[in-house]
This record gives C-alpha cells, structure tokens and sequence, in this order.
C-alpha cells in the first residue's frame, strides 16, 4: 500500500452506479431488468491499484464499461475532477478519454484484424488531433518498444502475435494518449500463467514510469493480491467489502469473501487451509433477492438477512463490509 493514499482526493469518485438491461417482450415492452451493477460506490486515488474481484457475472466488466461509458449508465455520478462524467456531451468525453482508457479481456478481438498494429495505434492520436502523421509514427515506434517490441513489428497484423504480444499491444493502445486512468479489464485471465507474471510485471513498470492509476478487474484473487492496493469485492452487482490488500487477505470479514479466499491455492504443500465450500447457485440478477443478496448462500443468515439490505459500512483501518453480522462493532 502506498504511503498516506487514502489522505489525498480522490482521482475518480464514482458514486451508487447502476447498469441496468433491459429484457424486452416481441412487440418491444420493457418486462424487467437485468440488473447487473446496482448501487456501487467506491473511489480511485492518484497513483494506486484497485482490485475488483468476485465471481463470473458478478458486474465487474459492466462496471468498468460504464464508468468509460461504453455502456451507458441507468443512474448515478462518477467524478473526475468534481465533474460528473455521466453528464458530459460527446464532446467533452472525447476530452475524458485521454484521461482514462481500457485495456480488454480479449487481446485479439480488441485489435482491427485488417489493420497493421502500428496504424492501430496511431489512430488514436489521428481522432484527438495529436501531431503530425510524422511524430505520431514516432511516437508509436518508440510505445512499442517500452512495451518489448522491436521498431520493425510497427508493420505486423495481430494475427502474427501470440497472445501475451496482442495483450501488449492493447496495453500500448491504452497508454498513447498517456492517460491517469487504465481501467484493466481481466488483462490476463486469457494467457496462460507464465505469461501472466510478464504483463503483470509490465504493468507495474508502466504504472511507474506513466505514473498511472488502474482500476483491475479480475477474478484470479492471487493476481489481484499480487498487484492491488485496495480490493473491493463484488457480489451479484454490489459491492459488498472494501479494504487494503493485506488487510482483506489476512482477516476477511464477509462470509462470501472469505470462502473466495479459502479457494485460492496455497504455493506451500505443508500449509493447510480450510476450503469453505458455498451452497446453492448464484441467484439471477433478474430478480435477486430481498434483502441481502448473499443470504440464499450464507451459512451465518439470520431473519434480518432476509428483509433489510445491509449497509457498507467503515470498520477498523478503513476496512468496509456490507454484512448485518457486524451491525455492533
């Protein structure tokens, strides 16, 4: 954890986001929601790493999406600089998206397959007007090789790329118009693990030089923990505890993160850890419980559970849970 991080102001507020999709009947009515985020609130400082963890389909993606807004959101703010990005016009967006830029799950798909990598990333800087088609070439030249690249692959397709290249290159698209802001949305979970540590690394690097922030989506909790300052994690589109990576890994307090953690590999064969195994699926965010949404599974539920949603509530150390288990500390 970086020194003193949570005294700053914030970098990027984003406050009760909900993305809701709407199902609609043959003749076009709206019959109900998929309510993929709802209500999340959490908060990004300058120069730190906020992990977003929790199951497939939990909204981490949505989230991610919506605050770039390539997906628009059905309510709530998110500040940068005090100035509500929801808010803005096309053009004042297109002013956000130097600021903050997304590098995606699917290295291959994000990347034009008719379009050589080095144009790819020149179009960035054609859209927002940024030099000469001279310097602009330069410019990427000289991107491509912070990132492992020689200056000759300027002219390569993404097919003539492994996996772990085409995730550079959509690493480098991210940092050309030299952002604060990179929203990470599972950057490694296609790659297989000896390729993983390399972008992870690559990302630090980065991160330091470019003085960065990232928000990193993930599901892998080691990787997270690995890269993290703070980890919130998700549950059925809330976010349901908050804390500092060491604080969440040594003394999870929801019962949901703490059987996530218990399912994390231990690297030490002679360490044992109890695995707490969940019952019951996930409910559908089509129509999720009353209450909180984690009673259908909790092994600790009480009546209130079941009728009063829980508050995220601040612990000790800054350390947030949304469980009515800890109604009294």
């Amino acid at each position: 954890m970086k020194p003193h991080i949570e005294d700053k102001q914030p970098l990027l507020d984003i406050k009760n986001l909900k993305k809701y999709f709407p199902i609609r009947t043959p003749l076009g009515r709206t019959r109900s929601y998929v309510k993929a985020v709802d209500d999340v609130s959490f908060t990004l400082f300058e120069g730190e790493t906020y992990g977003l963890v929790g199951e497939s389909g939990c909204g981490k993606s949505t989230t991610g999406r919506t605050i770039l807004r390539l997906l628009e959101p059905t309510a709530g703010e998110c500040l940068l600089d005090q100035q509500d990005i929801f808010q803005m016009n096309q053009k004042e967006l297109r002013d956000v998206r130097k600021r903050i830029q997304m590098v995606f799950q699917d290295p291959y798909s994000a990347l034009n397959p008719k379009k050589r990598i080095g144009k790819t990333l020149e179009e960035s800087l054609a859209i927002h007007r940024i030099s000469s088609k001279k310097v602009r070439t330069e410019l990427v030249m000289e991107l491509l090789h912070k990132v492992g690249f020689q200056k000759s692959q300027y002219y390569r397709y993404p097919h003539e790329f492994s996996g772990g290249q085409r995730q550079r290159i959509g690493l480098a698209r991210a940092l050309i118009l030299n952002p604060k802001i990179v929203i990470c949305d599972e950057p490694v979970s296609a790659l297989d693990v000896s390729i993983q540590s390399q972008v992870i690394n690559l990302l630090e690097e980065v991160q330091e030089e470019f003085k960065l922030t990232y928000l990193f989506v993930a599901h892998d909790l080691s990787v997270v923990r690995h890269i993290s300052d703070r980890v919130g994690v998700m549950y059925l589109g809330h976010i349901i505890e908050e804390a500092k990576t060491d604080d969440l890994y040594k003394d999870p307090l929801h019962p949901y993160t703490k059987a996530l953690i218990s399912a994390v590999p231990i690297a030490d064969p002679k360490q044992k850890r109890e695995r707490i195994a969940l019952k019951g699926e996930i409910p559908s965010p089509i129509n999720p419980p009353s209450g909180c949404v984690f009673h259908t599974r909790c092994p600790y539920v009480m009546e209130r559970c079941k009728t009063d949603i829980p508050a995220l509530e601040t612990k000790e150390n800054g350390h947030r849970v949304a469980c009515h288990l800890y109604d009294d500390m």
